[in-house]
This record gives C-alpha cells, sequence and structure tokens, in this order.
C-alpha cells in the first residue's frame, strides 16, 4: 500500500469543512477487497471511494465504494466527489463529462462553469409504503407530526431509502432515532436508510430540509446524502409534492451536524419514467499518501 495517493473533498459544500467529507483513492486497482474495507474503517468518513485505475474503462472510470460496514452499490456524495477527482487530477479539467462505473451501473456527472457538478441518477424504483405510526415510533415522533397528506415510501435510484415527509423544521429537528425499532423495523426491508424531510428550511432561500440516517451502514446520520436526495426527488415528482410534473429545487442538509450542505435537485415525469440530476459544489481539503 506504500505511495497510495488519496485526496479529502468536502462535497455539496458551498465552503470549506462543511458538506459531507469524502476520502478518494487513486490507482487502487492492487487492493483486495479486505484492504479496502481496513482503510474505510480506518479513516471512518461515512464513505470511502478507490478509483481502480487513471485509464477508463468501457468509456467510464471504475470505482468501488465503502462505508465502514460494507461495500455499497452506489452513493451520491461518493459518486460527485470522485467524479470530481477524476475531472480535475486525472484528466485536468480537460472534459466537461465524467462517467464512474460503479456496482450500481454507469453514472455519469458533468461539470458546469459555475463550479456545480450534475450527477445522473437511474430512474427510481418505488417500493412498499409503510405506516405513518410504524415510522413515528422509530423517529421519536407523534403520528400528526408526519404529513400524512403523502404516503411513506421505500424509493431506490441504486440504494433504497424511506422517505418520511414531515409537517415542520421544528418537528424535523426533534427527530431522535430508536435505534432497536429501526433494527427492528429494516430486518424486514430493502431499505436500510430513512430520509426525512420538511418544506419549511433553516435558509429562505432554499425549499427543503433534509436529515439522513444510515446507522445499517454505521453512518447514525448523515450530513449530505446524494443518494437519499435523488430518491426524494424521484418521490417528490411522483406524489405532486409541489403541484407539478418536475422540481427544480434547493435541498439543504446537515445542519443538526454542524455541516451546512446544498444539493440541487431535478427531476422531470414523463410518460415512461422520472429523470434525476442531483447538483452540487466539491471542495477540496487535502491530499496525501497512505503509507
Amino acid at each position: 500500500m506504500k505511495g497510495l495517493t488519496f485526496y479529502i473533498v468536502d462535497v455539496f459544500a458551498e465552503q470549506k469543512y462543511a458538506g459531507n467529507q469524502l476520502a478518494v483513492f487513486r490507482r487502487a486497482g492492487a487492493l483486495s477487497s479486505e484492504e479496502m474495507q481496513a482503510i474505510t474503517r480506518e479513516i471512518n468518513f461515512s464513505e470511502t471511494t478507490f478509483i481502480l485505475a487513471d485509464d477508463p474503462n468501457r468509456g467510464g472510470f471504475d470505482v468501488r465504494i465503502f462505508t465502514p460496514k460494507e461495500e455499497v452499490p452506489f452513493a451520491g456524495h461518493p459518486t460527485l466527489g470522485t467524479a470530481y477527482i477524476v475531472h480535475q487530477e486525472i484528466l485536468q479539467g480537460q472534459a466537461e463529462h465524467v462517467t464512474l462505473n460503479l456496482k450500481a451501473g454507469q453514472i455519469p456527472v458533468t461539470f458546469s462553469p459555475d463550479g456545480y457538478g450534475w450527477m445522473q441518477q437511474l430512474p427510481p424504483t418505488f417500493g412498499s409504503q409503510h405506516s405513518p405510526e410504524v415510522l413515528a415510533s422509530v423517529l421519536g415522533l407523534e403520528v400528526a407530526e408526519i404529513d400524512v397528506r403523502f404516503p411513506v415510501e421505500e424509493v431506490s435510484t441504486g440504494m433504497p431509502f424511506f422517505i418520511v415527509p414531515l409537517r415542520t423544521l421544528a418537528t424535523l429537528q426533534k427527530v431522535k432515532v430508536d435505534r432497536v425499532r429501526y433494527f427492528d423495523l429494516i430486518s424486514q426491508t430493502a431499505a436500510k436508510g430513512i430520509l426525512v424531510f420538511c418544506p419549511e428550511p433553516h435558509e429562505p432561500h432554499n425549499h427543503i430540509s433534509v436529515r439522513v440516517f444510515v446507522d445499517y451502514h454505521g453512518i447514525p446520520e448523515d450530513p449530505a446524502t446524494g443518494s437519499g436526495n435523488g430518491c426524494l426527488a424521484g418521490y417528490l415528482v411522483k406524489q405532486r409534492y409541489f403541484g407539478q410534473p418536475s422540481i427544480n429545487i434547493r435541498s439543504e442538509q446537515g445542519y443538526e451536524l454542524g455541516r451546512p450542505s446544498l444539493l440541487l435537485l431535478r427531476a422531470a415525469q414523463t410518460e415512461s419514467s422520472i429523470t434525476i440530476s442531483v447538483g452540487g459544489k466539491t471542495i477540496p481539503v487535502a491530499r496525501g499518501e497512505f503509507l
């Protein structure tokens, strides 16, 4: 492992030391899965990624994503942050588009002149709907604090999440996951993460506020979740949350953790599917060598 180059970036951040931290390792193809998992536990961010080689394969760059507990097929901020490293460090900013080959499939990322990267996610799939009473008990809430005009639903764009609509920011801020009830719930479901949201943001120029909990993957709370927000974008369009078949909104997350994050969500429903793009900035923090 001597000489393994790595980078630390803040993803979905408007300034340094905000957003979601990510470690990206380069030229990591010689590492075993066990070594990647051990390095990820050593870093102990919500995710760490490994670019297997500097040369593209099938039109994209092979990347693996690990949480402290296991490898995952897709995750949002690791995709955007890793694409940024490919764009800046491997391609030297010469390409507008970067494609990552993930276990979930090929994910294209486009970089715009304003500094934002846009990740096109897989079309959403919609799973089971769940009782508000069950989720209220998991989240430490009263049923009346969940906005029952809209369903509690499992949604996936590569990683499934429970999407739970709440009524107010005060409710969102008081959520406290009951770990016993949480693990009992997810023992029977495809979704392991819970995304709660409300239409009251902390910042007046944003549209919604979000919190995400994925203790199953060793992440009690995540400061910025591109995969979960992509699922949310599909949900908002399907359920006509804003009364329209398309959205172009600003989603904030991470305020309760002291790491404010901004995710830009675009989605539109056509006759056959829902298209989803999630945008945000990536800010470099550090680079080094793993010995």
